[in-house]
């Protein structure tokens, strides 16, 4: 069995969506990146790609990569998890925890399951997924952006 870390931020800007988890949380603001900047998804694939030292989502799909603007992230962690597979592990589990002022995101914590659920090809009961705030503290609790870790458990097919 391994055990991978992931950890991702964006910035909250306007006139961006703002995809979370693949799903659409409608908000004043959205998030800044090269692709959707779907901040729990990159949390999750940096995860899966550090459990097998595979680098980072950085290395796999560069922001540099015209073929990435505005990916979406649910599609690229389809092809980690083929890549997991393809290295000879499954996918476990994955507990993941988002941290956001705003929006709120409970009411999308289930379907954002089963989006991830999907793509990575697990169930729903293997992904779990939590949503703090930080008490008006650092740039999350401004609001200025939204942060997500994510660990995951892989074990040999």
């Amino acid at each position: 069995m391994r055990i991978g870390h992931g950890y991702d931020v964006h910035r909250l800007v306007e006139g961006r969506r703002c995809i979370i988890g693949g799903v659409d949380i409608p908000y004043e603001k959205g998030l800044l990146g090269h692709s959707d900047a779907d901040v729990l998804v990159h949390a999750i694939m940096d995860s899966l790609l550090g459990a097998l030292a595979l680098g980072d989502i950085g290395k796999h799909f560069p922001d540099s990569d015209e073929r990435y603007k505005g990916a979406d992230s649910l599609r690229l962690a389809a092809c980690v998890s083929e890549l997991i597979r393809k290295n000879g592990y499954y996918i476990v589990n994955i507990d993941t925890t988002i941290i956001a002022q705003a929006p709120k995101l409970s009411p999308y914590i289930d379907e954002m399951r089963k989006k991830l659920a999907s793509a990575l090809g697990v169930q729903a009961c293997d992904v779990s997924i939590k949503a703090t705030t930080e008490e008006g503290l650092g740039f999350t609790g401004s609001k200025d952006g939204i942060a997500a870790h994510a660990v995951c458990m892989i074990d040999k097919l």
